[in-house]
């Protein structure tokens, strides 16, 4: 069986999903894809040292900050670090609110377009020179008759979408619907969902609490570091919540005391947008635990 913890920032998976295995004899998987990146360890609240030692956890601090890291990677490595747990005779529990990254667990993510590293480096090209604007002009070329429900603020799906559909030469319409057609993953594993909540202006004082201690504990300083590893390579990494701003701090776009701010406000947004993903992209979870 896979135990599936989730549920939006801030809301307390860490302590539930760490409690949880110990309970069932379990060992953590990590689906939450700032975890994968060594260094990104205060703006992202990665589990400490200590809490690791309590229970095993997997896909967490696996790539450089510099290396980007995609679903078709998460999947292939993350279901033999499943297959690896289970033959040791431990329950499998993942945990994270990465909604893309969850969802590869309940419904298919991957299309079988073959992306080549002369796409993948256009692409990148146009992310680098035009920004996110530049890649949504390209995608309107490639799919005139519309986009679909993709994310057009979320520069890592765009990233994708652009790249697939140049490498197949279909819209993003036509791939969505062929991609509509794949078998459910782990079809042969029972899935147990269990959905984490909070009352929302609770978890807005979580958020706002996170938020401020995190800038206490070092994340302009932890910024800077990365900088230096080469986070602004990896869109993923550098539009993480936290770290864009910071970044937009240190390039002299944001002030200092605009900081923390807006790092709260878009950490609400998220927030909102993980509750409306989970009423709307996931089944109805077997367990609903409200704090």
């Amino acid at each position: 069986m896979l135990h599936i913890i989730t549920g939006p920032t801030a809301v307390g998976k860490t302590e539930t999903a760490l409690r949880y295995a110990e309970e069932h004899d379990a060992e953590i998987v990590s689906c939450d894809a700032s975890l994968f990146y060594r260094g990104m360890d205060i703006g992202t609240a990665k589990p400490s040292a200590e809490e690791r030692t309590r229970v095993p956890h997997h896909m967490i601090d696996i790539r450089d900050v510099d290396q980007p890291y995609d679903i078709v990677q998460f999947d292939r490595e993350v279901r033999e670090v499943i297959e690896s747990i289970l033959t040791r005779g431990k329950a499998v529990v993942v945990t994270g609110g990465s909604g893309f990254y969850l969802k590869s667990f309940l419904a298919p993510v991957i299309d079988t377009v073959v992306v080549s590293g002369e796409v993948r480096e256009a692409v990148a090209e146009v992310y680098g020179t035009r920004g996110l604007n530049g890649l949504l002009d390209e995608l309107d070329r490639c799919s005139p008759e519309g986009i679909g429900n993709l994310d057009t603020k979320n520069p890592r799906r765009v990233l994708r979408a652009l790249e697939r559909c140049i490498a197949s030469g279909k819209s993003l319409l036509a791939l969505q619907k062929e991609f509509s057609a794949r078998p459910e993953p782990y079809a042969d594993f029972q899935k147990k969902l269990i959905l984490l909540e909070r009352d929302a202006d609770e978890l807005r004082a979580r958020v706002a609490l996170r938020a401020g201690q995190m800038i206490a504990q070092g994340l302009i300083e932890e910024v800077e570091s990365l900088l230096s590893q080469g986070i602004e390579c990896n869109p993923s990494a550098a539009s993480a919540i936290g770290y864009r701003e910071t970044l937009a701090l240190l390039r002299g776009e944001l002030g200092r005391d605009d900081l923390l701010p807006a790092i709260i406000q878009n950490t609400n947004h998220l927030v909102k947008k993980q509750r409306t993903w989970f009423r709307t992209q996931i089944r109805e979870p077997d367990e609903r635990i409200c704090f």
